[in-house]
């Protein structure tokens, strides 16, 4: 299927109802879209015509006449591919055009340096066994914007034209993007937060991640890549971070900070599994370390809640475990932290590490393909 022209405003908003909520009945999308029965045939032919959209088996929809037949993505669209970058890892997802999970790769890079982790991409793509998807999504822990790298920290990269780079190998669209930006997306058109108008999205592993959605839109800013919710004062008698912020969100809920607090504690090398399994065990400084952290992390979700409100959380991150064996605390602190004639705020759990990740880089890519109509 060929074709690069771009869709027009209501084409665009089309495609995503159907890409994000579909099968779909024609009432369903004419009420979504504000179009009438005739609008919609004539918006929906070409995408028939062309194969990206397909009919299903006729269902009644409540409506008088005849059955309809929802309207769906065809599953021949294409596939896709999310990277997840580390500072020492490549983390790689393909997915069919709903980022749902076809196949999984990792590689390792030493260098840091630009050539060095584009190698280690297209290796990845080669483990993938695709060199050449309909679409590469990059998340990057960092400042991003319109493909460049302004900043990253984990990599030490300033100023890197990531994504020409990378297309210059592959012969791909790439799409790059703040990491917390791109899981934020994945979950709202087909994770956890589909479906949901509003959300925060909090991540906690080896650094602290806090991105936000409103009216259904990913809120989009430069400082997205700056870590601003990793700073957030969360405990006046906290340990110190790495900027010298007393019980801060880093200092709290890093897995880093954690085995290194129950380290401390213990007089020797404890890494954060460790720490876990020593909490769950009962050992009495681990378990002061977790409690500490679950009464933090409840009050960062009370906070999240509190000033954008809206009142739904979901939760990721490689350090997630940390909610799964205290969630009673957790939700306790952030109670303390809400006014009882509040809503109660639903937490919604996104277990799966660094795949979500990779998955949110492919769910941009899925997005800049729908948008700019670059199906092959």
């Amino acid at each position: 299927m060929a074709g690069v022209a771009m869709l027009t405003e209501s084409e665009s908003a089309l495609a995503r109802e159907v890409l994000i909520h579909g099968p779909i009945s024609r009432s369903a999308l004419t009420a979504r879209l504000g179009l009438s029965p005739a609008s919609l045939t004539r918006l929906a032919k070409p995408f028939l015509d062309r194969g990206l959209f397909v009919e299903r088996g006729e269902v009644a929809d409540g409506s008088v006449g005849r059955p309809t037949r929802p309207l769906d993505i065809s599953p021949d669209v294409g596939m896709f591919v999310g990277i997840k970058l580390t500072g020492d890892r490549v983390y790689a997802a393909l997915t069919d055009v709903r980022a749902r999970l076809v196949g999984r790769a990792e590689r390792a890079f030493g260098d840091r340096d630009p050539a060095t982790v584009v190698a280690a991409i297209v290796d990845a793509l080669a483990d993938l066994g695709t060199a050449r998807p309909n679409g590469i999504g990059v998340s990057i822990g960092g400042v991003v914007r319109d493909g460049s790298v302004e900043f990253a920290p984990f990599l030490g990269w300033t100023d890197v034209d990531l994504a020409t780079l990378l297309e210059a190998r592959v012969g791909a669209p790439v799409s790059v993007e703040n990491d917390l930006v791109a899981l934020a997306e994945a979950e709202r058109w087909f994770g956890l937060g589909r479906g949901i108008p509003g959300f925060s999205v909090i991540t906690i592993g080896e650094g602290i991640g806090y991105a936000l959605v409103v009216h259904g839109e990913v809120v989009r800013s430069r400082e997205a890549g700056v870590g601003l919710g990793g700073h957030i004062p969360l405990a006046a008698t906290g340990p110190l971070c790495s900027e010298g912020h007393r019980g801060c969100a880093q200092a709290m809920l890093t897995s880093g900070s954690i085995a290194a607090q129950v380290s401390g504690a213990l007089q020797r090398r404890v890494d954060y599994a460790g720490a876990l399994e020593l909490a769950q065990a009962g050992d009495p400084a681990a378990r002061a370390v977790m409690d500490a952290a679950a009464d933090a992390l409840g009050r960062f979700i009370a906070l999240a809640a509190n000033l954008t409100l809206q009142p739904a959380v979901v939760l990721a991150g490689d350090g997630i475990a940390l909610f799964q064996l205290k969630e009673a605390r957790v939700r306790a602190a952030i109670a303390a932290d809400r006014d009882p004639r509040s809503d109660p705020i639903d937490i919604y759990v996104d277990d799966s590490s660094f795949l979500a990740w990779a998955r949110g880089a492919a769910a941009v890519a899925i997005q800049s393909a729908v948008v700019a109509l670059t199906f092959d």
